[in-house]
């Protein structure tokens, strides 16, 4: 009876190891650690040996033990703790820092904190124990001092999206209260008066940034101060999309929507579609999203540049791994509002 494909019935063959490849070539262990670190000294006959017996050994070095013994304890990894990896500006600063970091050969350990506090410590802590060479964080928590042990520790962090609270550190951020006035202004241009504010969590220091943007624009404007059009806590699409339904039900239903973002713009997109009010509600969302431009009407957007953040925060940490010990730096990257359509629709004719 044959065994093929019985995983119980493969011999166990433990993995390569330095010794085994040294034997097969013929050569010494320090030879062969030369050969797999890149170091010089060994002579081209020795090197091709002893890359000859790793492929036929399909030897594969421990790189948490190598590390360890390299200048500086350098384990090639870095640790980015996300608000949520589903979500697509999460992911394009998430795919913006794989990119640089897969220009040095570095790997990325990542997690999403889903504005859990606990969960971005336990995160942090076991990345750090993991020995990661620096830390990217995208903070929730209400104190981020506890990191203070690690910075002293030489521990590069550069914190994105949102500034960290309690401990001077690199950070890239949006222009969240710039980009709020300049969609009320928008709308506001257009012809509109009343313009409902859709926001997220009111802990969350970038809703925060938004809602004072919406609120500077709303003063300089001469716009209608009205509470009842102000809706926080939205932090899903479905709740988002209850929230617009009820708003546009009420009695004194704005004629525009500030949607503070991505996910509470498609909720909002959402309700107006069930209402059948897509080509009379205004709309501007805060924070592009994959097919924006493909819905109609298309979906004016002040966009973010998540790529761009990502991107700045992985050379701000590598500039400090590279031994740049200089002050905190913060960089705040402009946002760019997109006219698409759905924010040019004019007001109803009185």
């Amino acid at each position: 009876m044959s065994q093929h494909g019985d995983p119980a019935a493969t011999p166990y063959r433990p993995r390569a190891t330095l010794r085994d490849v040294a034997a097969m070539a013929g050569v010494s262990i320090k030879t062969v650690s030369r050969v797999v670190n890149g170091e010089n000294g060994v002579t081209p006959a020795k090197v091709a040996a002893v890359r000859r017996a790793i492929r036929q050994l399909d030897y594969r070095p421990n790189v948490s033990a190598s590390a360890l013994r390299r200048a500086g304890g350098r384990t090639s990894a870095i640790g980015m703790v996300l608000e949520d990896l589903a979500n697509p500006f999460s992911s394009a600063v998430l795919r913006a820092v794989e990119d640089v970091a897969n220009e040095r050969q570095v790997l990325i350990l990542t997690g999403s904190v889903d504005e859990d506090q606990d969960r971005e410590r336990t995160l942090v802590r076991a990345f750090t124990e993991r020995r990661v060479d620096g830390l990217i964080i995208a903070p929730v928590g209400e104190d981020q001092g506890y990191l203070r042990a690690e910075i002293e520790a030489g521990t590069p962090l550069v914190f994105v999206d949102r500034l960290p609270q309690g401990l001077p550190a690199d950070c890239v951020l949006s222009d969240n209260e710039g980009g709020a006035r300049d969609a009320v202004h928008h709308l506001a241009d257009v012809g509109h008066r009343h313009i409902a504010y859709l926001g997220d969590l009111r802990i969350i220091p970038t809703a925060q940034q938004r809602f004072a943007g919406y609120q500077r624009a709303c003063l300089e404007r001469g716009l209608p101060w009205n509470p009842a059009h102000h809706v926080h806590d939205l932090h899903t699409v479905a709740d988002a999309a209850t929230a617009t339904v009820r708003l546009l039900r009420s009695a004194d239903p704005p004629t525009a929507l500030f949607a503070s973002q991505n996910l509470v713009t498609i909720g909002a997109i959402t309700a107006l579609q069930q209402l059948g009010l897509e080509d009379t509600v205004a709309l501007v969302g805060f924070d592009d999203f994959l097919m924006a431009d493909l819905l109609k009407p298309r979906v004016s957007v002040i966009a973010q540049d998540p790529r761009r953040m990502g991107r700045v925060a992985a050379e701000l940490l590598f500039q400090r791994l590279d031994g740049d010990h200089g002050g905190p730096r913060r960089v705040v990257l402009p946002t760019t509002t997109i006219l698409r359509g759905s924010g040019e629709i004019p007001p109803p004719a009185i």
